[in-house]
């Protein structure tokens, strides 16, 4: 069978890498080779920065009501290519189809934010801040912008980024990650079909090489990046070195506490989404689960196994299955590890999914730990795949200190019927996204997504406003007319003219 060969997109073109490097792009459920993308070498990559220098200028004077207009006409492309989008989705990352059909929804929220851009740009007036003296300012564009997205979603987080920076009037560079690319391939494709001009949004395919230079090329004002803490970490480092202004968002190990008072059933079947859904390979997922009394453990851990163990795994083109596989050989190899570690440290593994490592593909069935401590790998380490650990304490107070005490602070969440307790939880967790009696706070569009401590490198929150803010820099005018020029003018309007 033949290998599609795919093809960055530079200046509206199809560009052959020439990094030397060939990505093999992998159907993750069959375990098979379906697409092949030579990588972008930094000369690629600069090339890509350059075009959208060249066309900077042009689209920042473009007036923001034409830039909406495109994100109209692009919002109605993506809800016409919906189901094309997800099956790309789907075949590269393997998460099912309707989890896939989501992603892409939740991606053209911002798109839909971005039709108001108007609104959003809209500037501060003062009168009068002295005598006969006005302030106002402005935002503008900062430049060319650069986003480094990840492989767990290939449609969503692009969308978090370009659209906003577009509609702004700066000009883009997107590098998708060599696992899927495919999804931003046509996302860009689209965006064009919508009218962009060429040069506004510039997508390759790189590893490293290709972040370096985005990192480095004095052309480049801002990056965007979400993925691991690590990469994160660097990534802001090298940028801000470089005197780039940078928002990294990263890993994280997100908490549900279950108090005595919840109900037990209603929080079961949250965790099965949140702990299970995307096999995991998402930096929402709830991996802990802290029980707040030893009678709430029990019941939740009786209500959970079933239910885990019940998981119709397989691939996304089966309509009955629930989750799929994880993305990559090496990654069902680090989760695995992981699982042999809780088990090694003294967790109780109440679940084994590892039989499913026997299938055909990259396959790992749900896990689940009792009795972990917070000394365990499985809970100190972002596992990003379908292991949930259950941790005990006996208080609510000792249930948030150990939220607190994580080095992550991305999102979590309390079920309990409680409004003090929610309102106290909400007020004192030091973590960026809370839900309560919601397992996966994902703030909407207008609002933005972001998390504290080491789950965010930068300190600005991904679209929203914080994202308008990023993407802009602040112009303040203080201005002061002289008096007297208005005497002597004189108007003859029966003439028709101004004299």
């Amino acid at each position: 069978m033949s290998i599609n060969q795919l093809q960055h997109i530079i200046g509206g073109e199809k560009v052959s890498g020439s990094s030397g490097r060939i990505f093999d792009i992998y159907n993750p459920a069959k375990g098979k080779v379906i697409r092949q993308i030579e990588g972008a070498s930094s000369k690629d990559t600069e090339n890509a920065i350059q075009v959208a220098s060249n066309a900077l200028e042009g689209w920042s004077q473009i007036p923001p009501s034409k830039r909406a207009q495109i994100m109209f006409t692009y919002r109605e492309l993506i809800i016409k290519h919906t189901d094309e989008l997800a099956e790309l989705v789907s075949q590269e990352h393997g998460k099912t189809f309707a989890d896939a059909k989501g992603e892409v929804g939740r991606g053209l929220e911002i798109v839909e934010y971005c039709t108001a851009i108007n609104n959003h740009l809209k500037s501060d007036f003062s009168a009068d801040v002295s005598r006969g003296i006005d302030s106002h300012n402005l935002r503008q564009p900062i430049g060319v912008c650069a986003g480094i997205v990840p492989f767990n979603f290939p449609a969503m987080v692009p969308m978090w980024m370009y659209p906003v920076a577009i509609s702004c009037g700066n000009t883009f560079v997107l590098k998708l990650s060599e696992k899927v690319p495919s999804c931003g391939l046509r996302l860009t494709e689209l965006m064009h079909e919508a009218g962009l001009p060429t040069g506004v949004l510039n997508t390759i395919v790189g590893d490293k090489e290709a972040v370096d230079e985005l990192l480095t090329n004095p052309l480049v004002r801002a990056v965007s990046f979400v993925g691991s803490t690590n990469i994160g970490e660097y990534i802001y480092q090298e940028g801000s070195k470089n005197n780039k202004r940078v928002q990294a968002l990263c890993g994280a190990k997100n908490h549900m506490i279950v108090m005595p008072d919840a109900d037990l059933e209603q929080s079961s079947d949250a965790i099965i989404g949140a702990a299970y859904g995307s096999a995991g390979e998402r930096c929402m997922a709830i991996s802990v689960v802290v029980a707040v009394g030893d009678e709430t453990a029990d019941q939740l851990i009786e209500s959970l196994m079933p239910k885990v163990k019940s998981l119709n795994i397989g691939s996304y083109d089966d309509p009955e299955v629930e989750m799929g596989p994880v993305v990559s050989k090496a990654s069902q190899e680090k989760i695995v590890s992981y699982i042999e570690a809780g088990i090694n440290e003294g967790a109780e593994l109440k679940v084994d999914g590892r039989s499913e490592t026997k299938k055909e593909g990259f396959f790992v069935g749900g896990c689940l730990f009792d009795h972990v401590t917070s000394d365990m790998s499985i809970y100190t380490d972002e596992i990003f795949g379908p292991v949930l650990s259950v941790v005990r304490v006996p208080t609510y107070d000792k249930a948030l200190t150990l939220v607190n005490d994580h080095e992550y602070g991305n999102g979590t969440a309390i079920f309990t019927r409680d409004g003090d307790t929610a309102r106290h939880f909400t007020s004192n967790v030091k973590v960026g996204m809370v839900g309560v009696n919601i397992p996966i706070p994902v703030p909407v569009a207008m609002h933005s997504f972001g998390g504290w401590k080491r789950s965010l490198f930068g300190g600005s929150s991904i679209h929203g406003m914080e994202g308008v803010r990023f993407y802009t820099q602040l112009k303040t005018i203080t201005s002061r007319w002289p008096s007297g020029i208005r005497k002597g003018a004189k108007f003859n309007f029966e003439s028709g003219k101004d004299v």
